[in-house]
């Protein structure tokens, strides 16, 4: 919990870019769908962190390395152990990282990217970067099951 409270309070990010767009693609997936927050994240980390890899590759080795114990091997699959690994540890808690698990479907997207919109939501994470289709694409990345 206090971790948590260090968290929300931006104590652990000074100096360094907080990226809160998971929180903003979860809250629009609570908004239209009624699954509490906490589940939604569990429904959007893995999707957005395989998605958008490439851009958060070095700090994801840092997460694979420190979190996670992973050092053997190419960086690249340390980051993929890393997030499966996340996937993995929701799914652990009874938290389903999949659309699926809550019988939504391809339908979804467009109505949570169309909340983005209206919410002026077009441009988020630390460096502003993820654009709608990015977004999109989280979504679709999610709609992926085992």
């Amino acid at each position: 919990m206090w971790t948590a409270t260090n968290a929300l309070n931006g104590t652990l990010n000074k100096g360094v870019p907080g990226d809160w767009a998971s929180h903003s693609l979860g809250h629009e997936i609570t908004a239209l769908y009624g699954i509490d927050h906490a589940r939604t994240l569990a429904i959007v980390l893995p999707a957005l962190l395989t998605i958008r890899k490439k851009e958060k590759f070095d700090k994801l080795v840092q997460y694979a390395e420190r979190v996670w114990h992973l050092t053997e091997g190419s960086n690249e699959a340390k980051v993929d152990q890393a997030i499966s690994n996340t996937g993995q540890f929701f799914e652990s808690l009874g938290a389903p990282i999949y659309f699926s698990a809550y019988d939504l479907g391809e339908e979804v997207v467009d109505a949570l990217v169309s909340q983005l919109e209206k919410h002026q939501l077009t441009a988020i994470s630390e460096r502003g970067d993820q654009t709608l289709e990015v977004s999109r694409a989280i979504y679709t990345e999610a709609l992926k099951s085992k």
